[in-house]
């Protein structure tokens, strides 16, 4: 994703692909976590929902700032273990598909220079509202195919056909 139209439209496609994909796991499966410390479908999906504040916060205080400072966040170490596992999963899939369309809504609104304004990340070398969004898309998808893998586990399938 090399461009801000391309960014936008991966956002703007993402609850189309993760929504009927959480909806194609089984009930008994949803809740189940391939190990302790791994997430469930669940989850991945309701984490997606729960970071949204998140990003919108950020990108208000780089459009708000002359020096933003991002702390960076590890829901492993911010979050107790079962904070997603206790939210409503249709309630987190209203709530990331309509908080989508409210953001992308709100990027549309962005300058280009909006676009390559900058940021300070514990994390990365480098930061902006560009890296941000393209990096919340690649998460998207890299939640939907963690998702996914969950769904096409062998074992798991083979023990619902008992």
């Amino acid at each position: 994703m090399e461009t801000i139209t391309a960014v936008i439209e991966a956002l703007e496609r993402a609850p189309a692909i993760v929504v009927p994909l959480v909806r194609d796991v089984p009930p008994a499966l949803l809740k189940r976590r391939p190990a302790p410390t791994k997430w469930s479908a669940h989850e991945h999906a309701c984490h997606l929902a729960y970071v949204h504040r998140l990003f919108f916060d950020r990108l208000e205080q780089v459009l708000a700032s002359p020096m933003p400072v991002i702390t960076p966040y590890d829901p492993g170490q911010s979050d107790p273990d079962d904070l997603l596992l206790r939210m409503d999963l249709e309630d987190s899939l209203r709530l990331y598909v309509d908080e989508r369309r409210r953001l992308v809504e709100r990027l549309r609104q962005l300058s280009a220079r909006d676009w390559q304004r900058t940021a300070e990340h514990g994390e990365y070398s480098h930061y902006s509202v560009f890296i941000m969004f393209r990096h919340l898309a690649l998460h998207d998808f890299l939640h939907a195919y963690r998702i996914e893998e969950l769904l096409l586990k062998r074992e798991w399938t083979a023990e619902l056909k008992l």
